[in-house]
Parts: structure tokens; C-alpha cells; sequence
């Protein structure tokens, strides 16, 4: 390597392995134990509903559509390394963040960010909310009106190289599991015509460009145009910018990771990466820059997906494990007048079952009412689901709020670290590798996902890990590291507090001596 610290063993300690809990940990230091984002979405018992790690229900969008909700990282529990700069400077640092996802622009910036931006479905414009300011910028207006993701309405995403190429190295391009809903009106093969189905620019349209390279050149145009409308690194301050690439997550779930699809995703969003540094290099300078280079997650491969002949793992739907544990605790406690049919709680007008990130939440007005040991259902509800095809261990509350797990059991260490008390579940399981229950989409236009993610196994856990900058000796490190450890390695290299939670080493192995000079 050239330039740039690479770990080749970098991994997340916690479950599940999604969006949320992954771009919180970056820039804070800390697992969801910890800083509270436990998932992308979870049951909140105070409100009897569920909330995503970025509701709040007291802001509003801004360019998006009217009178839409915004949200904001007000779920969030500890400072990041953007919060510290911004209190140590008071607030002349500017921290910025920028995704297609709400979550993934806001978690990383942090509680006290100057702005965070994210991609809307609604109109195709690059979004904000009021938790930051009254109204956007002008700059972010301006942007918007030049109407950037309309120009793409039409437009054809074919392979970057010779189709021979992806023929050797990810196979054919028609795999019988790659899975579009009926409403993105494409197909499961190259080339891809982005339309949506619609006729013209709107919201099947902007639904659209999410699952295309085209995602992507939108943020970096976004983001060049925050570096220089912001003035970012123009002054002794240190700034700082997160950008994360979503689309690459959703090719992965809808065509899977073996496909010709993300392997294409993976070639451009090189060259996108390139472009954005060659930006930075000329407006700040990378001398006076530090590029950090991560994912917040990995991907399983799909289950159908054939070694020797045979599927390696297998999908059923959630449902038949939420039916199959209350068939259980029927026949274990249902007697007349005692139906015990409402034992696992529900949640919202709609009264959706407790059953959400392989949490199962139990109803505990219901257990006090018919004086059921709520120790002992946990207990019953984990060997119910042992009996499910694909599940392979369980946690149960008590164990978990009581620190009787072994944190040197990797997966026992992981769902602990996954496990904050008021926002999980009381029953977690831990399915077989490449085995998932999947749940009903919360958009019934979506489709059931190709490939995904979440569990506490190596290839959900196992990140690219790359610091690049003057403190950095570039090469390829071997100790073991997590995406945990950059926020405090950050601090320690630009001479700031660490996060307020963090517990992420210092990855002091790359580290130049005598490395003093403050970073852009």
C-alpha cells in the first residue's frame, strides 16, 4: 500500500450487525450497550411503538416534502469525535454529515453537528430537518433546484468493464434469487434503465436511483459542494465531513453480494471515492487532511447460493417463529380462562408483534396479570425457538442485565454488547450462519431481501479498516481492530477529548512519533 494504515482484521463486537449500530460506533467509540442504538429500528415500551434510531417526532423536514417529520441523533447517547471538536472550539468546528440514509448522515456527526444531510425518496432532493436549522442553507436550495438526480430519469447503468470480466469473477448475471419488487419495473440483468416505472421524474423514479451507481455521484456532488460552500479546512479549525455510500447496501440486498451488480458497485464507488479525494486534494490538500475508509457492517452471502450442490443456508419468515413460540407458551400456560394468548407484546395502531432484530419482547402486563415468572418465560420462549429450524442459541433478559454471559464467548460478548436494557427485547436469539428470519417490509413495494445482514459472524463483522494521513505510517497491520477504535485513535492524533463513551483503543501501532500538527 502506497499510502494509508490498513487492518486486515478490523471487526464489529456487537449484534446485530446493521446501519445504525454500525455508524454510531464509528465516531463514537462505543457499542450500542453503551450509546444506545441498538438497531435501525426497535419497539419503544414507553410509547408502545416503533421508532427508528432517528425519530423525533419534534422536528420537521426541510426540502423535503411538506409538512414531513424530520428527524434527528437525539436517540443517541454519547458525544462523537465531531461533538468534542465543536465543544473544544466552541463551535467554530464545522462537522458535517452526508448519506442517502437519514440514519447513516446523522449518527456519525453526532448530538451537536453543524448540519446533516440525506437523499429523499419524495422528490429526489438532498434533505435536512429543523433539529439543525430553521430553514437549508442557500447553497443546499441552489443545489436542489438544479434538479441533478431528474437528469438521470432514463439513463442507463451498464457494466463498467467487459462483460467477461464479471462472468469469471462474481458468474452468470440471472441468478434465480436476485430479487426486484414489482414496482421497480427493472430487471435482474444488465443493463438497468432507471425509471421506476414512471413516465417522468417522481417518487417511483427517486426510489429508483437508490439502487444505482447514480446514488452515489449525487452524494460526491453534494459533498464537493459542502467543501466549498462550507469552507471546509480553510482554517486552523478542524472540520470534519462524513460521507456514506448507501447504495451499495441496497444492491447488495436486493441482487446479493455475489452478483455482477455489486460487483460493478464495488468498481465505481472506487472511482467516486478517487474523485471526492482528488476534490479534497485540491481545495484543502491531503497533507492536511485524514481519510478514514470503513464499513459499517458486512453482508452474508445469500442462502441459496450453492457450494457442492447444496444451499448453504436457508430463509424462512419471521411469522412462522413468532407463531411457533406462541403456540408454545399456550399449551405451556394457556388453561380456561387463562388463554396466555397475549404474551408476546405488541406494538402501534396496528398491533405488530414484539418480534424485531431477533428480539422477541415479551409483555410483561400480561405475565403480572396471570402471574407467570417472567425469569422463567424467558427461559421457555429461548428453547421454543431452539426447536425452529436455523436457530442456534439464545440470551435471555436476565442473563444479560445481570452480566451472566462470557465475554470471552465471541458471540456471547457481541449480543451482550448489542444489549441496552430500556430499548431491547427480553429474548435474543443468535441464528445458524447464512440462516435469517425475514420480516414483512415496513413498504409493502418493497421486496424480500436477496442477501442481509446482522448477525455476530465474521462475514457480517469482518470491515476494511483505512486511516490515511502524515500521522499514519502506511502498511498492513495485523492485530486485531475495530471500526470502535477510530474515534479515540482521532482524538489522540488531533489532540482533542475523546467521545464520552468511548472504549476503543488507540491503534497506536500506526501511529508516527512525534506526529503534533492538527488535521483539517
Amino acid at each position: 500500500m502506497r499510502e494509508g494504515a490498513s487492518w486486515i482484521d478490523a471487526n464489529y463486537d456487537h449484534m446485530p450487525t446493521y446501519t445504525a449500530p454500525g455508524h454510531a460506533s464509528l465516531m463514537t467509540g462505543a457499542w450500542p450497550w453503551k450509546n444506545g442504538i441498538v438497531a435501525n429500528d426497535w419497539f419503544e415500551r414507553e410509547t408502545g411503538r416503533k421508532v427508528s434510531s432517528v425519530t423525533d417526532d419534534a422536528t420537521t423536514l426541510l426540502e423535503g416534502r411538506a409538512g414531513a417529520r424530520g428527524y434527528s441523533p437525539r436517540r443517541l447517547l454519547c458525544s462523537t469525535v465531531g461533538d468534542e471538536l465543536r465543544q473544544a472550539s466552541s463551535n467554530r468546528s464545522t462537522v458535517i454529515g452526508i448519506s442517502a440514509k437519514a440514519r447513516s448522515a446523522i449518527l456519525p456527526a453526532g448530538q451537536h453537528a453543524s448540519a446533516a444531510y440525506w437523499y429523499s425518496l419524495d422528490n429526489g432532493n438532498m434533505v435536512s430537518s429543523t433539529f439543525y436549522f430553521n430553514r437549508a442553507p442557500e447553497w443546499v436550495t441552489q443545489f436542489n433546484q438544479r434538479r441533478m438526480t431528474d437528469g438521470w430519469f432514463g439513463a442507463r447503468w451498464d457494466r463498467l468493464l467487459p462483460e467477461t470480466e464479471y462472468l469469471k469473477r462474481a458468474g452468470k448475471d440471472d441468478e434465480p434469487w436476485e430479487n426486484l419488487d414489482e414496482t421497480s419495473k427493472d430487471s435482474n440483468t444488465f443493463p438497468h434503465v432507471v425509471t421506476g416505472g414512471a413516465t417522468r421524474p417522481e417518487k417511483a423514479f427517486y426510489r429508483a436511483i437508490d439502487y444505482t451507481p447514480f446514488s452515489n455521484d449525487l452524494l460526491v456532488a453534494f459533498a464537493e459542494e459542502a467543501i466549498r460552500k462550507e469552507q471546509l479546512g480553510a482554517d486552523d479549525e478542524t472540520d470534519v465531513l462524513t460521507v456514506s455510500f448507501s447504495a451499495n447496501d441496497h444492491v447488495g440486498h436486493r441482487f446479493g453480494p455475489n452478483s455482477q451488480e455489486v460487483m460493478d458497485m464495488a468498481l465505481r464507488v472506487d472511482r467516486q471515492i478517487g474523485t471526492l479525494l482528488d476534490f479534497v486534494d485540491e481545495h484543502v490538500g491531503l497533507r492536511n487532511t485524514v481519510v478514514v475508509f470503513t464499513a459499517d457492517h458486512g453482508v452474508s452471502p445469500v442462502p441459496e447460493y450453492e457450494i457442492a450442490g447444496r444451499p448453504i443456508g436457508r430463509r424462512a419468515p419471521e411469522s412462522d417463529l413468532q407463531k411457533a413460540i406462541e403456540d408454545g407458551l399456550k399449551a405451556r400456560y394457556g388453561r380456561r380462562g387463562r388463554p396466555a394468548h397475549d404474551y408476546i407484546e405488541t406494538f402501534g395502531g396496528n398491533h405488530e408483534a414484539g418480534v424485531i432484530n431477533s428480539n422477541i419482547y415479551l409483555n410483561q402486563n400480561a405475565l403480572r396479570r396471570d402471574g407467570i415468572d417472567y425469569g422463567e418465560v424467558q427461559k421457555v420462549v429461548g428453547e421454543l425457538a431452539l426447536r425452529m429450524p436455523g436457530v442456534k442459541r439464545y440470551f435471555t433478559r436476565v442473563q444479560l442485565e445481570g452480566n451472566r454471559v462470557s465475554l470471552a464467548d465471541p458471540i456471547a460478548r457481541r449480543v451482550r454488547h448489542g444489549f441496552f436494557p430500556s430499548r431491547s427485547g427480553d429474548v435474543v436469539l443468535v441464528l445458524d450462519p447464512y440462516n435469517f428470519y425475514f420480516e414483512t417490509p415496513d413498504d409493502p413495494a418493497d421486496a424480500r431481501w436477496t442477501a442481509t445482514h446482522g448477525s455476530p459472524y465474521r462475514y457480517d463483522t469482518h470491515v476494511p479498516l483505512i486511516m490515511m494521513g502524515p500521522a499514519f505510517a502506511a502498511g498492513k497491520y495485523a492485530k486485531p481492530a475495530t471500526p470502535a477504535d477510530i474515534a479515540p485513535t482521532l482524538t489522540k492524533i488531533l489532540g482533542s477529548q475523546a467521545p464520552s463513551c468511548s472504549s476503543g483503543r488507540v491503534l497506536a501501532e500506526a501511529i508516527k512519533h512525534g506526529n503534533k500538527r492538527k488535521r483539517r
